[in-house]
């Protein structure tokens, strides 16, 4: 099979339409376990008590808010690189589920924050970049909507998504960089967990469950935007046709 093949849209798009049930069937069997096991089995915090299982939600947003944008800037290096419409797509229908992602990381941060630092909010190094972030979604978002020409809009959005991933080592690193309020890294690839491995399993298994999540968004999206910018191409008009002798 020629992985070439699916740089089409007319080709991708029912591969999208085959694999996004599948991820979000995974997404929700992850959500389930996770949840059961941070809410249920998961001991209770000697230090932050009952408080700390906000990061069953939290840790996995903050991972998927950084990780989705550096995709969104591995598809924009492409198509300006090579010019392709389906990599030009897929960043497009990135932006939106990097900023729902950002913006629960933010959300459940401040409600993490009230109980152990005793504020919802602080101009510390690693939420100042992390809101920085979801101003780049929204801004890379609301440039494509400024911009009528699909095209030129997608150049205007690859370049200001490239610059905008300076931001991401500035996110993960600011902890080691700058005296911050956040806490360091409970899990590293060079070091033991810092947590309980009941804890560790339980954000592993939701951080797969945002994983999955993000994979079924992004497809279904992705189908949206081939159907709505290749309206006028003849596999396009061939759909209702296929859909009906299929039903």
């Amino acid at each position: 099979m020629s992985l070439y093949r699916y740089s089409s849209p007319a080709a991708f798009y029912p591969l999208a339409g085959m694999m996004a049930p599948w991820f979000a069937g995974a997404a929700l069997l992850c959500t389930v376990a996770g949840l059961w096991i941070g809410f249920g089995i998961a001991p209770t915090d000697f230090q932050q008590g009952e408080a700390y299982r906000i990061i069953f939600i939290h840790v996995p947003s903050a991972w998927m808010s950084m990780f989705v944008y550096l995709v969104m800037g591995f598809w924009s290096v492409l198509a300006l690189s090579f010019n392709t419409r389906l990599s030009a797509m897929m960043a497009q229908a990135l932006a939106p589920t990097g900023a729902i992602m950002t913006f629960v990381a933010l959300w459940t941060g401040a409600l993490w924050g009230r109980p152990t630092w005793g504020t919802y909010w602080a101009w510390d190094a690693r939420m100042t970049s992390e809101l920085i972030l979801l101003f780049l979604y929204f801004g890379v978002m609301a440039l494509r909507s400024a911009i009528d020409d699909p095209r030129r809009a997608d150049r205007a959005c690859a370049v200001l998504t490239i610059v905008g991933s300076v931001n991401i080592p500035i996110i993960y690193f600011s902890v080691q960089w700058w005296n911050t309020l956040h806490q360091g890294a409970s899990v590293s690839l060079t070091a033991a967990p810092k947590m309980a491995s009941i804890m560790l399993l339980g954000m592993l298994v939701m951080s797969f469950a945002a994983w999955f999540y993000a994979i079924a968004v992004v497809l279904w999206r992705v189908q949206a935007i081939i159907l709505e910018r290749e309206r006028g191409a003849a596999w396009v008009a061939e759909l209702p046709k296929l859909r009906s002798a299929v039903a």
